[in-house]
């Protein structure tokens, strides 16, 4: 725990007169006898200098020794009758002269032992995020540990890997790596080189909000020097990664070699149900908590990650038990949940968890079923194939992939053209465009209700 001067006042059961520039919450560096007093190791903390009245009296007579005691915080053993206005002193201590002074130092020496045990403890969850999710663990796990936020640099300026932090942090991030001519609007950067002088890999930049700074600093250096030896080696998380990813789509293309797949990996079941999630805040790893629940759950890790949103397959029993984890995780989490389906056929399953999905963040829904949504419960699951049929040839025309999604995003932000323009990341103009190209070649009129729910439907029911 880090003391600041008012609690140093509180413990000596003294009076703090809060005349200099570093204020009452000012965090305590160190103790010296006001005979070995010289500098102020570091401006932005408090250095205590303990002497008896005389002594402070007569050192503050002295115009040299004044000016550096302004920037200290004079600790004084006894009453002291006339502070200066511009130093900060703690006075008149309710206990001995003579004990003051150890007893601050013992103080302080125990602080720094639990700084210490801290970082170490730290350390090793660090070292653990890093077996088990490389590079984008540590970063995660240390943005936690500060409660801040981190990001790490190549020496090109671009993001490796980011947590707690939006894009305005990013950018003060860089401009502080960096030393480019831009306002930071973030405070207490700290900029920590990750590899050494002659061979600089990276920086790692990282901000605390609360505790103790000096552990922030002991605590990113050690996460530097993890990730130094994580960015020149071999990353056993990436070709796990890779290895999920490959196996997802050959379970997607379904057949005898998904099946075949899925007993290697060690899955008995004759079904599964595909999910898809994603979480709000930026902050949040969704990879690694979706792989904390299958640990829990004892299941095997069907999944693969993309651009913050996680895809998988769950066994039947495990579905509303990670419906209800969803719902009740503490950062706003979206998840879209397929049909049970065959092994050798989770094509379909996975579109459904998509979908859902889409409708879960259009929604801003924690959970959403395919088969639960009205579209599908109420109108899809009731038609004949035939007519389901001639309801997705009304998309046909739209031969292409962009228009599609076009159309999805223009009925699922309720025809709202700038808010639609901004998710699917084209100009306005683009997308009125696109929208007149949509109604020519499907005949259907986006001012009329009954042709935006004829096309809303009817991409439901495409495949």
């Amino acid at each position: 725990m880090t003391r600041d001067l008012a609690s140093i006042a509180r413990l000596l059961g003294a009076t703090l007169v809060d005349g200099g520039a570093l204020g009452p919450k000012a965090p305590v560096s160190s103790v010296v006898p006001l005979v070995d007093f010289a500098v102020v190791p570091h401006p932005q903390f408090a250095t205590l200098v303990v002497g008896h009245p005389a002594e402070i009296v007569t050192a503050l007579e002295s115009d040299d020794r004044r000016d550096r005691l302004a920037h200290a915080v004079v600790v004084v053993t006894g009453p002291l009758d006339d502070v200066p206005d511009d130093v900060t002193a703690i006075v008149d201590p309710d206990m001995e002269p003579s004990v003051v002074l150890p007893t601050l130092q013992a103080l302080l020496a125990t602080d720094a032992a639990a700084e210490d045990r801290a970082v170490l403890a730290a350390t090793k969850v660090l070292a653990l995020a890093a077996r088990r999710s490389g590079v984008a663990g540590v970063v995660a796990e240390l943005a936690r540990r500060l409660d801040g936020w981190a990001v790490l640099l190549d020496r090109d300026a671009q993001p490796i890997a980011s947590a707690g932090a939006g894009a305005l942090h990013i950018g003060d991030a860089v401009a502080v790596a960096f030393n480019r001519p831009v306002r930071v609007r973030s405070r207490a950067l700290q900029v920590h080189p990750v590899g050494t002088d002659d061979d600089m890999s990276a920086f790692l930049v990282v901000t605390a909000r609360s505790g103790s700074t000096s552990r922030a600093r002991d605590l990113s250096s050690q996460a530097a020097a993890l990730l130094d030896l994580l960015l020149r080696t071999h990353d056993g998380s990436r070709t796990e990664r890779l290895g999920r990813a490959t196996m997802m789509r050959v379970l997607e293309d379904g057949g005898p070699t998904a099946l075949s797949l899925a007993r290697e990996w060690g899955v008995r079941d004759r079904t599964l149900a595909a999910f898809t999630l994603s979480a709000r805040s930026a902050s949040v790893d969704a990879e690694r908590v979706v792989i904390h629940w299958l640990e829990d759950l004892s299941a095997p890790h069907l999944l693969t990650a993309a651009h913050g949103t996680v895809s998988g397959f769950a066994r039947d029993e495990h579905v509303d038990e990670l419906a209800r984890r969803a719902t009740a995780f503490s950062v706003p989490l979206h998840l879209g949940l397929g049909s049970s389906a065959p092994i050798d056929a989770l094509a379909i399953s996975t579109e459904e968890s998509r979908r859902a999905h889409d409708a879960a963040v259009t929604e801003r829904r924690a959970v959403v079923r395919y088969r639960g949504m009205p579209t599908v419960e109420l109108v899809l699951d009731r038609l004949s194939p035939a007519d389901a049929r001639r309801l997705t040839s009304l998309l046909e025309p739209l031969h292409d992939a962009d228009l599609i999604e076009t159309l999805r995003c223009f009925l699922a932000e309720n025809g709202a053209w700038g808010t639609a323009a901004a998710r699917l990341g084209i100009h306005r103009q683009t997308l009125t465009a696109r929208m007149h190209r949509i109604e020519q070649l499907t005949g259907l009129s986006m001012s009329s209700p009954d042709d935006r729910a004829a096309a809303w439907i009817a991409l439901r029911a495409w495949a």
